[in-house]
């Protein structure tokens, strides 16, 4: 392991490669050139995708024998690399005189050690990619910009290609408990880009193969006008979407599915109020930016961490996905919270869960209003009202 590039050709022969990042390009037209291994027809290669400027990408697959020789050209392209392993990461860079230097030791040291346990990581998440409920072929992720026209999940969008199929693994999981025949209602508040609206139409109708009428709710008309068109693109004729506030969803249909991704603060709280309301089937909503607690906050018996800034807004996060659950739980729901992905793919990660089981419960109305007045003193007849 003299060189870089051999370096990276035992970590990929070892099944330890997670990824390889090549920036500080030498050439105008290459921004970047990330790498990744991956298994293809049974056989173990490294998928290389170039991020090209005016947000263009290209792609290149290499076998074992070709690894070698394209590590070392691309040294020659740019400045710096980083290579992260399941047992360690090394750099190479470039300084502003030509020097080279390798930062490689402990990883070398590891690599060549008698001891060595390597962490099949790699491995796994592919064998873990077999099983996923979308390929990347799908149409719907093409349109999106999430795959190429192949069929290849971008390397940037692996995040999100990520988080998209554990969402379905999650509507899969709350299939049940839709109604077994007849048209599905499905509403995405604060849809956003959308991703997620895609996601579960193409999951209910192509793979379910139900019939199902959804609709996208969210304030950026520009976001909207753009989802409408990749729906009648697509001809799903199902998916529609309007520019509104969410607090004007129409109420006159009950939803047997609702779902949120990432609704800033209150507007988590305004999604579940809407789908309670409506009393929803199922509600799945992934809180996001949560500061309406932290600020009213009144309880002596947490004062002696509250009194820590950072502390306090994770406490007060973690208070309100909890309040939250205790409320649907008293309007009759069966809740439970969950993590949705990796949460190195995004902190952002708590999924809510709620599926109605019965009616309200007010002795549990009464005991979530006593949690309200302990934790915000007499702030809490604010929100009490609200149930």
């Amino acid at each position: 392991m003299e060189s870089f590039s051999s370096l990276v050709l035992s970590v990929f022969r070892k099944e330890a490669l997670k990824k390889l990042v090549f920036s500080k390009s030498k050439d105008p037209e290459i921004l970047k050139l990330t790498a990744r291994t991956v298994s293809h027809r049974g056989r173990m290669i490294l998928a290389c995708e170039y991020s090209k400027s005016g947000n263009t990408v290209a792609q290149r697959n290499l076998r074992d024998e070709e690894i070698l020789s394209f590590i070392d050209a691309e040294c020659e392209r740019f400045d710096q690399a980083n290579l992260i392993t399941t047992v360690g990461d090394a750099e190479r860079k470039v300084t502003k005189k030509g020097e080279v230097i390798l930062g490689a030791d402990k990883l070398m040291r590891k690599l060549t050690g008698r001891d060595l346990e390597l962490t099949p990581l790699a491995i796994g998440k592919l064998d873990a990619e077999k099983n996923r409920i979308l390929s990347g072929s799908e149409d719907f992720l093409i349109s999106l910009g999430i795959s190429d026209k192949n069929g290849r999940v971008h390397d940037k969008k692996q995040p999100k290609f990520r988080q998209i199929n554990r969402f379905l693994e999650y509507v899969e999981d709350v299939y049940p408990s839709l109604p077994e025949a007849g048209s599905l209602y499905v509403l995405d508040l604060c849809s956003g880009k959308s991703y997620l609206s895609f996601a579960v139409y193409y999951y209910l109708t192509a793979i379910k193969k139900r019939e199902v009428r959804m609709l996208g709710i969210d304030l950026k008309a520009s976001v909207i006008a753009f989802c409408a068109e990749k729906a009648r693109e697509l001809k799903y004729e199902g998916l529609t979407f309007i520019a509104d506030d969410i607090r004007n969803t129409p109420r006159d249909k009950r939803p047997d599915l609702v779902l949120s991704l990432h609704a800033c603060d209150v507007a988590t709280d305004i999604v579940l109020d809407c789908a309670q309301e409506l009393r929803a089937g199922v509600i799945l909503s992934t809180p996001c930016c949560q500061r309406e607690l932290s600020q009213h906050l009144d309880a002596e018996f947490l004062a002696f961490a509250l009194k820590y800034p950072k502390i306090k807004t994770a406490i007060a996060s973690a208070l309100t996905d909890a309040l939250r659950l205790e409320r649907l739980k008293a309007l009759g729901y069966e809740v439970k919270a969950t993590e949705l992905v990796d949460p190195e793919d995004t902190p952002k990660n708590t999924l809510l869960v709620a599926i109605l089981k019965k009616d309200r419960d007010d002795g549990l109305v009464n005991n979530y209003n006593a949690l309200l007045e302990k934790l915000l003193g007499s702030g809490a007849q604010t929100y009490i009202g609200r149930i």
